[in-house]
């Protein structure tokens, strides 16, 4: 009998605990709300391990065919940088990915995002525009920014993004710490590392600088693992109506391009 999933183990499919998700979103609001330089939250231990574990087994591999061509990535903003640009390429990668995925969109983690943020009316984007799954090889970056704010796919506008870091082991000598800066790109005001299960929840407006823009200096074979996902509203964060593009910063002293 043929496998079910070539290729791949069967999957252990797993659904968010609303109760869970909810007690995690009132230990957290007050903080998200006041924190600084704009709301965010950084949660360790997010999911259980196993099943954390078992999306970090299934990430691809640099040279699996779930990544856009390299050489259309290799931008200068973000340099060894892969992701899937879109939900269409997730044939290439594990059931249990794509099953993940789904569940990150899914109605428990709006209701907890709803909860946390205080943004009602909260949509995915099941076309993974932008993210789904990053993969940084070593000595790339990501320039600090400020997200594009209008998908025009889904007319919808982006209010959230959650990260989730799939790296075991890291050493904070590897860098790739997650920068968050000051509206006026004059400090950097709170550095996160990459750490395995660390899940990072914050806004996106015109303001909301971040990135990881020095380049990583993980050994070879060692790359920096992310789940990405956005989140979005119908109407737009008010006085933020027009749609615009993601804005590049230079930090301040740096020749970053």
């Amino acid at each position: 009998m043929m496998p079910l999933f070539s290729g791949f183990r069967q999957p252990r499919l797993f659904v968010f605990d609303m109760d869970n998700l909810q007690a995690k979103a009132r230990q957290y609001a007050t903080d998200y709300y006041n924190a600084e330089p704009f709301p965010h939250a950084v949660i360790d231990n997010f999911l259980p391990e196993d099943i954390a574990d078992h999306i970090a087994e299934d990430f691809p591999k640099p040279d699996s065919h779930a990544w856009l061509d390299g050489t259309k990535r290799d931008t200068v903003h973000q340099p060894k940088k892969q992701g899937i640009g879109s939900a269409e390429r997730l044939v290439h990668a594990s059931p249990f990915i794509q099953h993940m995925l789904a569940m990150f969109n899914s109605y428990p983690v709006l209701a907890f995002l709803e909860s946390l943020t205080g943004i009602s009316h909260l949509l995915p984007d099941p076309y993974l525009h932008g993210g789904g799954l990053h993969q940084i090889l070593p000595g790339g970056k990501l320039s600090i920014h400020a997200d594009f704010n209008y998908e025009e796919h889904i007319q919808l506008y982006r209010r959230i993004n959650l990260l989730l870091y799939l790296n075991r082991n890291w050493k904070d000598s590897y860098g790739g710490h997650l920068e968050l800066w000051d509206k006026d790109m004059k400090q950097c005001v709170k550095r996160v590392a990459p750490i395995f299960n660390r899940c990072v929840i914050f806004n996106t407006d015109k303001y909301s600088y971040h990135g990881h823009p020095d380049p990583l200096a993980a050994p070879p074979g060692v790359t920096r693992k992310s789940v990405a996902l956005y989140y979005y509203t119908k109407k737009p964060k008010e006085g933020e109506n027009d749609p615009r593009l993601t804005d590049w910063q230079r930090r301040p002293g740096k020749d970053d391009t």
